[in-house]
């Protein structure tokens, strides 16, 4: 697998992670352009850990992982440390996801990417733990990839949909404080 830079990441063996499509990957880079130096950025079921790669070969400060799987999150932390220079920080927690969340309370992010198992029933706990532990910072965004045969978005106060994106059957649920943004 490649990221921004031409840059060759590993991957975890067989079927346990479903990474995000190059496509997918590319286009949500796309609309956070210019929001992602310096930010600090939060990858939630993180896999072979791509987005947060991409995220610190775009720039980003601090990259934090939550991911269950062991031979996921070593991987995620090897791609990290390949791609990450001086003045960025990253950290993977291996664990469930319910539970490494309490790990970050009084953390804020710039930018949170949440990709769970289409068919899990993380979505809405993860979100409204985001939204109780105030995770997101005032100006962050929060994007859910999601398949709407699983799942259909909606609002958890405060975080509020502010757009969403299809790409096939993969669908991207933007969330801000704020809502509509253009």
């Amino acid at each position: 697998m490649r990221i921004y830079g031409n840059r060759l990441i590993k991957t975890v063996p067989g079927q346990l992670t479903r990474p995000t499509s190059a496509k997918v990957r590319e286009a949500l880079f796309n609309i956070w352009q210019g929001n992602i130096t310096d930010c600090c950025w939060l990858d939630l079921c993180a896999g072979n850990g791509s987005m947060g790669a991409e995220a610190l070969a775009r720039g980003a400060r601090e990259v934090i992982g939550i991911e269950k799987s062991a031979i996921a999150a070593k991987i995620s932390r090897q791609n990290w440390q390949q791609i990450a220079s001086s003045g960025q920080s990253f950290q993977i927690i291996c664990g469930d996801i319910r539970t490494a969340l309490k790990r970050l309370e009084g953390k804020q992010f710039d930018r949170i990417y949440f990709d769970p198992p289409y068919a899990s029933e993380l979505y809405e706990p993860t979100l409204q733990a985001i939204a109780d532990c105030e995770f997101l910072a005032t100006d962050g965004e929060i994007a859910v990839e999601h398949d709407p045969k699983f799942w259909q978005a909606k609002d958890i106060p405060p975080l509020i949909i502010c757009r969403e994106k299809r790409y096939g059957s993969t669908v991207l649920t933007f969330f801000n404080l704020k809502g509509k943004t253009t």
